[in-house]
């Protein structure tokens, strides 16, 4: 059964579009609680949120909703999304939501949920949801509206988790830092943690002010942590997204690091503490080189629909520590039990710090294939899996590929494209590849 409102994470769009209206959010709120009262006799619900303006409106008419339907709320204010999860697990809470849009511009929005252990909800919870967003309500009577209340020091609560996941036997002391929270939700949180473990910090992307989030700063534009790095002459730069689950990593000479790269730094430190690692999980889109590296070691490598939803339930359904997306999304479930952009980046650093060598030394041998992507523009109703022509072309592009590299044919989630992606170990064979199939994919 399709979902009517829920998408892969939760619930998002431009916020004065339905369905992230003030109307619907309180109907969702209500929908929910009356959904928590199924299976908890008087349900506690945490709302954290990120720092776009909207989120003082999604937050009221959720806040009432939950209310209206006998669920107390606690408020957090601006929060990463994990520590939203963190809360939910620690305070043996029955529901966690945020308010945020993640790597999105100020102008949207969205709504996501976790469970009462901190991890996401399956599909048959959101479609229960649903069923009774379009059900008539049933509100609460006068003595069983919930209440209300401030979550005092959850920034602090969360802090102390994060320098948790860092080895007490290290320190950050004598790096310095370049910190750049894209004027997002770890605006108040990221610098204090790489602080408080002895780093000298340099803060970026720390000034929010409702409208500029992710605006030219984060993890989707690392230039500007980049040009800070350089400029600074720090060790190492930290960027996460608006929500700060998303990680991207700059060392000294101002080389950036994407999340493949990072989950073979954390695999590869777990196997050198001789810890078992059976298996890590990637995506589609995740680089061959990771997983050519990561089988050299003895480790299976299994690709999972892109989106770290299905990172997450690959690792599940394997009971595997470790995944991750290019993006940035990185799990480390020994961690955390979602992808947390903060832990991430201690893990790296310890890494780093507990083999007494540099990002960059510590991938050596490890060289991303280069990749060539193309987007090739659907006519309405073209069925590019009927393609005769392309699926020819795919054969033989696979056959001179052979174990030295990969293609991918996928359709856009959100519009009329085609991506056609090639991998090789010389870029000018994955160049002509791309563009063969990419004129099969027109002319057929």
């Amino acid at each position: 059964m399709s979902r009517k409102y829920f998408g892969t994470d939760g619930i998002r769009g431009t916020v004065g579009t339905a369905p992230i209206t003030p109307d619907f959010v309180l109907r969702l709120g209500h929908a929910v609680g009356r959904v928590l009262k199924g299976s908890h006799e008087r349900p506690v619900v945490v709302i954290g949120k990120d720092t776009r303006i909207s989120g003082y409106m999604l937050e009221s008419a959720l806040e009432a909703g939950l209310n209206s339907a006998g669920a107390d709320v606690l408020l957090t204010g601006p929060v990463p999304t994990p520590a939203v999860a963190y809360l939910t697990r620690a305070l043996r809470l029955s529901l966690g939501v945020v308010i945020s849009a993640s790597h999105n511009p100020y102008e949207d929005n969205g709504i996501k949920f976790f469970s009462a252990r901190g991890e996401k909800l399956p599909d048959a919870w959101e479609l229960e949801v649903e069923a009774a967003i379009d059900a008539p309500p049933q509100w609460a009577a006068s003595n069983e509206i919930g209440r209300a209340k401030r979550l005092e020091d959850a920034s602090g609560r969360y802090i102390e988790f994060c320098k948790s996941t860092f080895s007490n036997d290290l320190s950050l002391r004598g790096l310095k830092i370049v910190v750049d929270a894209a004027h997002g939700a770890a605006y108040h949180v990221a610098p204090e943690v790489f602080h408080e473990l002895g780093a000298d910090v340099i803060r970026i992307g720390c000034e929010p002010d409702g409208f500029n989030i992710n605006d030219g700063v984060g993890a989707t534009s690392p230039e500007a942590l980049v040009a800070a790095v350089k400029a600074h002459r720090a060790d190492y730069g930290i960027a996460l997204d608006g929500d700060a689950d998303r990680l991207q990593v700059v060392d000294a000479s101002g080389r950036l690091y994407n999340g493949d790269e990072l989950l073979y730094v954390m695999v590869a430190d777990r196997l050198a503490q001789g810890e078992a690692v059976p298996g890590a999980v990637g995506t589609l889109m995740t680089n061959m080189a990771i997983e050519v590296a990561l089988q050299q070691r003895g480790v299976e490598f299994v690709r999972a629909k892109v989106g770290d939803r299905y990172v997450l339930e690959e690792l599940a359904k394997r009971r595997w520590q470790l995944g991750g997306e290019g993006s940035g999304h990185l799990l480390a479930l020994d961690r955390h039990t979602t992808g947390d952009g903060i832990v991430s980046a201690l893990q790296v650093l310890q890494a780093q710090q507990r083999n007494g060598r540099s990002l960059a030394e510590l991938l050596d041998g490890v060289s991303l294939f280069p990749q060539t992507l193309i987007n090739v523009r659907l006519q309405a109703g073209q069925d590019w899996k009927r393609n005769e022509l392309l699926a020819h072309e795919q054969e033989r592009v696979s056959a001179e590929l052979g174990q030295d590299g990969r293609l991918l044919i996928r359709p856009s989630g959100t519009e009329p494209l085609l991506r056609v992606m090639v991998e090789a170990r010389d870029v000018h064979v994955a160049r002509a590849c791309a563009e063969r199939l990419a004129e099969a994919a027109v002319r057929g």
